[in-house]
Order: structure tokens, then sequence, then C-alpha cells
């Protein structure tokens, strides 16, 4: 794990393997649940837990907007 003829600083390399594991863990959601319905579940599981810090920060607003793009899509489909 080199980036332009040096090793990866600490930092650096945990970001670098926190990207393999987020996509590990799409990989594993769309082999189990199809391309589709994987990636929805894949994109919810990063709000939600986008979701939580931005609550803990107090930032309520960044739920409310998630919660409107998942009504758009549900309208989308369902009606």
């Amino acid at each position: 794990m080199k980036t332009a003829g040096r090793p990866l600083t600490k930092a650096e390399r945990k970001k670098y393997n926190r990207a393999q594991h987020e996509r590990q863990i799409r990989e594993d959601l769309i082999g189990k649940h199809g391309n589709d319905l994987g990636t929805f579940l894949f994109w919810l599981r990063v709000m939600s837990i986008q979701g939580t810090q931005k609550f803990r920060e107090g930032d309520s607003s960044f739920i409310r907007d998630v919660a409107l793009a998942l009504e758009n899509v549900y309208r989308r489909h369902n009606g």
C-alpha cells in the first residue's frame, strides 16, 4: 500500500481500510439481494450511520432530508 512512492500515513491507512470495508459490505449486500435492492440497502445503511452521527451532534435537518428522500423513492415506485 504505497501512494506517490511513500507508505501511507496512519490516518490515510485508516481511511483506506474503512473504504475497503464499506466496499466489501456493499458487494455482500448486492450479492445477497441483487443489484437494485442491495445498493438501496447499502445506502440505507450509510444514511442510518450518518443520521445517528448528525443526531448526536444535534442536527436534525439531515434526518429530515433523508426521510424526504426515502419518501420520494417510495412514492416513485409505489404510487
